[in-house]
């Protein structure tokens, strides 16, 4: 077992054990201003004990601790043990997120004009990337994962058709695994996407624990992706907003990167998030597969416990075969309410009712995350609250079926292939240049009126939570019908003004 060792956390420390006379930036001066709340009342004075240890590791960029964006001490060496703990080449810490990683790797590879394919189920930072760099994106639509009809990524076939008809586009950008810890197994997929000599770069927010585990997901890096931007808060005991983009191959630009990054961090970035970076890989070299096993053995627990104990909130157990899903994240549990009593809105209400707080929910489910260290007494807590839902479930069925709560909400059945609304499974090219349709008139239709029109608004329902429209995209009918069938059917949608999607904006 290796011993513990975070340089750049251990840098910090030794800086603030110097007592040092802080004449620079943050203004809490290593948490000497908050010394103020002693003159305070008693009760106000725990504060402090919350702030002063952190604050003593905010610092600036100094002679001691390193500069984020020119590393040549403590954060270069944190990020070579990060780069050699996760397989790649070169990593990069992160403290806005993934969001900043799938941005910078954008402008990095983009100049203005230049294609990209992506899959339409995208997060928001590619689409601002898109924008940022004035780029263009052939949108891909996802796979469904059978049972539950949640998008995957795009199938092979159609990423290498896409290849063949845009042979000029930069790279292949995608996302996986998706929210719900559905991904696939992407060496195939970078093997033909090389064979094309194009860049794969992943979105891996949710999955910067892969790799560590022989019962955990093998990694993107290790898949062979040229660039993977992982959210090692999500998963990891980082910070908030602490994540890693990992690089590997000759096809990447390394210096257009690292100005990119620049670019889109902040000149003065957190210590707190680098070192908790730092310590997260020092973790892992130290435990290794040790530091999952809780995890995972509370997770298994949990789903047999559910095996055990029919009710009617249950876990979703996806179906493996290889070509729409090859795994699910054993540490991500989907629960939902299978007599379509409660939403996944309303079941997450109900569990935080209970002192259970999810990661999230949708209009069917609700994902929990079993994180490093969960303790059985919290997994028990967990089934007392599902029972206590469950028997309420019950009730509720058995008594007042029909009411608003049933009918404004009841879940698809299994097996059901959800469409994404585009008459073709490869979009044509979309530029997010916004010199394009910015002096471009906009005005408010009726969506049946809107057939051939250019959207000037995005359109997500939810359900299934894919973008059936870009702005810049050609409304066809086929569109237009899926926009109002969904509506017909009580889906919610983001990005329109009309919720009910009986108009829709256009430009002119």
């Amino acid at each position: 077992m290796k011993p513990f060792f975070a340089p750049l956390f251990e840098t910090l420390i030794k800086h603030a054990n110097t007592d040092p006379v802080s004449l620079h930036v943050p203004g809490h001066r290593g948490g000497h201003a908050i010394a103020a709340l002693g003159q305070m009342a008693e009760t106000d004075q725990s504060y402090m004990s919350y702030f002063h240890q952190i604050m003593k590791l905010d610092v600036t960029e100094l002679a001691s601790t390193d500069d984020l964006h020119h590393p040549e001490g403590s954060i270069k060496e944190a990020q070579q043990l990060a780069a050699s703990c996760f397989g790649s080449e070169e990593t990069f810490f992160l403290v806005g997120g993934s969001t900043s990683g799938n941005i910078a790797l954008l402008l990095a590879i983009c100049d203005p004009g230049d294609q990209i394919i992506v899959q339409r189920n995208v997060h928001k930072s590619v689409i601002n990337g898109l924008k940022l760099a004035g780029a263009s994106a052939i949108f891909l639509t996802p796979l469904y994962e059978r049972h539950s009809a949640l998008a995957v990524i795009p199938s092979l076939n159609d990423i290498e058709q896409a290849l063949q008809q845009y042979p000029e586009a930069k790279a292949v950008f995608l996302t996986n695994p998706n929210y719900y810890g559905m991904g696939v197994d992407l060496r195939t997929y970078a093997d033909i996407i090389h064979r094309y000599d194009k860049l794969l770069l992943v979105d891996e927010a949710h999955g910067a624990h892969y790799g560590l585990h022989p019962d955990l997901p093998s990694s993107a890096i290790a898949a062979g992706a040229d660039a993977v931007v992982q959210s090692t808060h999500k998963t990891l005991p980082a910070f908030t907003m602490g994540a890693m983009l990992h690089v590997q191959g000759e096809h990447m630009p390394r210096q257009a990167l690292r100005q990119s990054l620049a670019m889109i961090q902040s000149s003065s970035p957190s210590f707190p998030i680098l070192s908790s970076l730092d310590i997260s890989r020092a973790m892992i070299d130290r435990f290794g597969t040790s530091l999952f096993d809780g995890a995972l053995d509370q997770a298994a627990s949990f789903r047999r416990w559910f095996n055990e104990h029919g009710a009617p909130i249950s876990v979703l157990e996806a179906q493996l075969d290889n070509v729409h899903l090859s795994y699910v994240d054993p540490l991500r549990i989907v629960l939902y309410d299978r007599s379509g009593t409660l939403s996944g809105y309303e079941l997450q209400k109900q569990l935080e009712q209970h002192g259970c707080w999810a990661e999230m929910a949708d209009p069917r489910h609700v994902v929990l995350i079993f994180g490093i260290h969960i303790s059985g007494d919290h997994t028990n807590r967990l089934k007392e609250a599902i029972a206590a839902i469950s028997k309420q479930c019950k009730a509720l069925e058995a008594n007042v079926a029909g009411t608003a709560i049933a009918r404004s909400y009841k879940r698809q059945p299994a097996g059901m292939e959800l469409s994404s609304g585009v008459d073709e499974r490869i979009s044509l090219p979309i530029s997010f240049a916004k010199t394009l349709l910015k002096n471009q008139q906009q005005s408010r239709v009726p969506l049946s009126e809107a057939e051939n029109c250019t959207a000037a608004e995005m359109v997500i329902p939810y359900p299934p939570g894919i973008p059936v429209v870009y702005p810049g995209e050609k409304l066809t009918s086929r569109i237009i019908e899926q926009i109002a069938r969904l509506a017909a059917t009580g889906a919610k949608f983001q990005g329109a003004i009309d919720p009910g999607m009986h108009t829709i904006e256009v430009y002119k």
